[in-house]
């Protein structure tokens, strides 16, 4: 596989950097045209390096839906202003001052840390102060009358921190009062200060609510069907640049190195405005032509700054595919640096794999029958707030991740038949293995082979077979699964099922068990969950199922 790499000598990270620091310019938050021009700017770049492309674009308008996805209204900031005694903080400090589609609104008063659940009885007149469940708790301060809400989140430091509303036509028929937030330094002040007799502020947010915005939709192809495609995520606030400039910029750079490479898959590159854009894409795809999807979400971080992990999240078992195999000994090899002792590699940074996981846009992919998989740097030190600035980035990072990624690409697209068979039968023996290792599996192996099966039709192989069951579940409203759409439907299952997904591992399970009842019946479907990830809340899955039933998002088949 060593020759692979030297076909993808010229990608430069350096180049993905000047990318980065473009995008960071725009203030890219879902509903404003700041991410309609960063889409441009992309757009701009791939004209320049010869790839032609399309906009698929829908549109933001508070009312329709992306699929299951209640879409945010258009909304644009204007300006923001705090003042705190000698203390003011404005948007040009952060754009973030001022939570993404909050009203407009002016208010002075006391301030009212929320600590406990009775604190509430207090809030009518007061700017309330929160440090958790920020969107369930704006709503809360709307309903208890007060003149305003305050956000910080712990960890953040001197750093704002991005919280979006995600707010809809329907709930502005509720929320009414301006939004900020604010760094955990400036929080903790007025936290003492209203322990010791008293804090008041004045606040200042002036926004616009459009009709309507632009939801880009940028999508580039090189070579035939079937597509390898890329995606990343466009959005996110100013500068947002490792999350996520970083996947938008490295895509202009792969579609540079990977012109002309294509063989018996083509290439195709997608920049979407998060899970919103991947669902409005979803419709007007030709799914049957795209093989399988790499989603670059992230992937500057630094080991250093950011105490960042290369991670690589493999597809889950219900969409296995010979992909992750293949980009996981890219990564090993790319990442390999110094020697041990005896003379063997030794990685430059910390590399992990873990199996399926959610929190961007493969998601959406796998959900449509798609696999996806996801390198990413994580945690992020800087993550989600407005220290997330283009010199925390690891031209490292962009490297090992870049090249792979690229790597992988030309091997599917060139390698010989027997290679390509070879590196697919190796990474099924490693994969039954890691979890033969861990557990005594059940039904893997033959999810495993349908996943081999599928991989051969697109890539011409000869390896695997295919599941010959109907599966048990038919997913009639198919996309994430929205839990403001479930509150618009009923707000009793919508609490249900908010009860259900505290952990957020269990939604995970939940959208796995899906896409595996799809495919085989329902107790062959929880047998492989537990062969994919060990214990699983079985009462928790079977009870969310039911909510989802009542819903009418699912039914049996």
């Amino acid at each position: 596989m060593m020759s692979f790499l030297k076909e993808v000598e010229g990608f430069k990270s350096e180049n993905v950097f000047r990318d980065v620091v473009e995008i960071s310019r725009y203030h890219r938050i879902q509903g404003s045209r700041e991410i309609v021009d960063a889409a441009e700017y992309v757009a701009k770049r791939l004209s320049e390096i010869g790839i032609e492309y399309e906009f698929l674009n829908d549109r933001y308008d508070g009312k329709r839906y992306h699929l299951t996805l209640p879409s945010p209204i258009a909304w644009e900031l204007k300006r923001g202003k705090l003042e705190f005694e000698d203390k003011v903080l404005t948007t040009n400090d952060s754009p973030l001052l001022v939570m993404a589609h909050s009203p407009s609104g002016e208010a002075e008063g006391e301030v009212l840390p929320i600590f406990k659940d009775e604190d509430w009885e207090k809030a009518e007149g007061k700017i309330v102060l929160v440090g958790e469940d920020w969107r369930e708790a704006y709503k809360r301060a709307n309903e208890a009358g007060a003149r305003a809400f305050i956000a910080y989140r712990k960890g953040t430091g001197r750093a704002f921190p991005y919280i979006g509303l995600f707010l809809t036509k329907k709930d502005l028929e509720w929320a009414r009062i301006p939004a900020l937030t604010v760094p955990e330094t400036f929080a903790n002040e007025l936290i003492n200060k209203a322990k010791k007799g008293g804090a008041k502020v004045k606040v200042e947010v002036e926004t616009e609510i459009k009709e309507s915005e632009v939801l880009p939709v940028l999508y580039a192809k090189i070579g035939e069907p079937p597509y390898l495609l890329f995606s990343a995520h466009i959005c996110h606030p100013r500068p947002g640049a490792n999350d996520n400039a970083s996947g938008s910029a490295m895509l202009i750079e792969l579609a540079r190195v990977l012109k002309g490479k294509e063989g018996r898959v083509g290439f195709a590159f997608l920049w979407i405005p998060e899970y919103h854009g991947t669902q409005a894409f979803i419709p007007k795809a030709k799914l049957d032509e795209i093989y399988a999807n790499i989603n670059l979400d992230m992937v500057g971080g630094s080991e250093d700054r950011a105490k960042s992990t290369i991670m690589l999240v493999r597809t889950p078992l219900s969409r296995f595919s010979l992909l992750p195999g293949v980009l996981g000994t890219f990564l090993q090899l790319i990442n390999s640096g110094g020697k041990s002792f005896s003379g063997s590699p030794l990685p430059r940074m910390k590399l992990k794999e873990y199996p399926y996981e959610m929190g961007s846009d493969h998601d959406i992919f796998n959900i449509f029958g798609i696999p996806g998989v996801m390198p990413i740097t994580w945690p992020d030190s800087y993550y989600h707030t407005s220290a997330d600035t283009p010199e925390k980035l690891s031209l490292e990072s962009l490297e090992i991740i870049g090249k792979a990624v690229a790597a992988t690409a030309v091997f599917l697209a060139k390698a010989e038949k027997e290679e390509l068979e070879r590196v697919a039968r190796g990474f099924a023996m490693k994969y039954l293995g890691e979890l033969n290792l861990e557990r005594k599996i059940e039904v893997a192996e033959s999810l495993v082979m349908n996943g081999l099966s599928r991989d051969s039709k697109f890539l011409g192989l000869n390896v695997g077979h295919e599941i010959e069951e109907e599966g048990s579940i038919k997913w009639v409203e198919k996309g994430i699964i929205s839990l403001k759409a479930l509150e618009y439907k009923n707000e009793e299952l919508a609490k249900r099922y908010k009860e259900i997904t505290e952990e957020r591992m269990i939604s995970v399970h939940i959208h796995e068990y899906l896409m595996l009842s799809e495919i085989v019946e329902e107790e062959k479907a929880i047998k492989a969950l537990k062969d994919e990830y060990g214990e699983v809340k079985e009462e928790k899955i079977k009870e969310a199922i039911k909510v989802l039933k009542d819903a009418g998002v699912i039914k049996t088949k």
